[in-house]
């Protein structure tokens, strides 16, 4: 305890463990809450959004990454032309950064209390880009390029989505987002 000058001048008790900012709970309460709800791991009382609904919304971007790892990777593969060996790379390096994307929205969806959706079968409808197999080049950057647009636009309503209320989410999708927006420029680079 220390004493406080008041403006009336008194001296007054201050709890020196309390917090001074004011805005954060009673350890005790905040000890309880964690106790009685054990088991809803990463989720609390405050998170402020439907965890099921948080959870449904990422499961879609799982979707969407892994559809976009498989078709960057199909694309590394058949690519053929004269300068196709350089593009095949730059696909695969995308295909890799986008597996990793999907492993970050797995773990935080597990975190959220839900099952990330691996279902082959239905990747495909809840992605947001859709899978297509292309005969030349040029194709391949343009569908490949659709796709990081949408996963672009995709990516900042799920960021205004998730911003007042988890932000650990917020975060995350923050930085796939910079990541997509990469990916965009340097395929649209490849076009010119």
């Amino acid at each position: 305890m220390s004493n406080v000058t008041s403006q009336a001048g008194r001296q007054i008790q201050r709890d020196e463990t309390s917090d001074p900012a004011g805005f954060l709970s009673d350890v005790k309460t905040l000890r309880a809450r964690a106790r009685k709800h054990i088991e809803e791991g990463a989720v609390t009382d405050d998170y402020g959004l439907n965890a099921k609904a948080a959870v449904k919304v990422l499961n879609d971007a799982l979707a969407t990454e892994l559809v976009c790892t498989l078709r960057y990777r199909q694309h590394s593969f058949v690519a053929k032309g004269i300068n196709s060996e350089p593009i095949a790379q730059e696909f695969l390096v995308h295909s890799n950064e986008e597996l990793a994307h999907a492993d970050l929205i797995a773990k935080r969806i597990v975190q959220l209390g839900g099952t990330p959706e691996f279902d082959p079968d239905r990747l495909a409808q809840l992605s947001h880009a859709e899978y297509r197999t292309c005969n030349t080049l040029e194709a391949m950057i343009r569908e490949n390029l659709v796709a990081e647009r949408i996963a672009i636009e995709s990516y900042r309503e799920m960021v205004r989505y998730f911003a007042k209320h988890d932000p650990t989410t917020r975060v995350m999708l923050e930085g796939i987002l910079a990541k997509e927006e990469e990916h965009a420029e340097e395929l649209s680079d490849l076009l010119h």
